[in-house]
């Protein structure tokens, strides 16, 4: 599964912390969109799609949430809890959001801006998908 936790440098002293996120310097791609989730309702879900091409790094800046992550191969299940990590999710992968803590705020930054028809929505065109790109490797 392409994924990778990055963990960001923080700065600080009595008064608080700080992390900065810079392209090329501790984020592996050059931020084109930003978006962050929050005020999500207990027993809410969210995700349900991949991306054919985007690159995603999504760093909890406040209380927790986690990440059920799917290749066609592979499941994870990964929990963001701390502002100095974030998940790096490259490739086709399918992702959901969830048990999202009251005071959860996730950022997520992208390598592309929106683009629809980089989603895909339905788990089984998921599978398909990443069936097809299988078949092609061992041709």
């Amino acid at each position: 599964m392409d994924i990778e936790l990055i963990e960001f440098d923080v700065k600080g002293d009595k008064r608080g912390s700080l992390i900065a996120l810079e392209d090329g310097v501790n984020t592996p791609f050059d931020i084109k969109r930003c978006y962050y989730i929050y005020n999500t309702k207990q027993g809410v879900r969210r995700g349900f799609h991949a991306h054919k091409n985007l690159q995603q790094l999504a760093v909890c800046v406040s209380g927790s949430c986690r990440f059920f992550l799917d290749d066609g191969e592979i499941t994870q299940d990964i929990t963001l809890n701390t502002p100095n990590k974030g998940l790096l999710l490259k490739g086709l992968i399918w992702r959901e959001m969830y048990d999202f803590s009251d005071d959860c705020v996730l950022m997520v930054l992208a390598d592309q801006l929106y683009d629809e028809s980089d989603y895909i929505r339905n788990y089984h065109d998921f599978q398909n998908l990443v069936q097809q790109k299988t078949t092609t490797r061992h041709e």
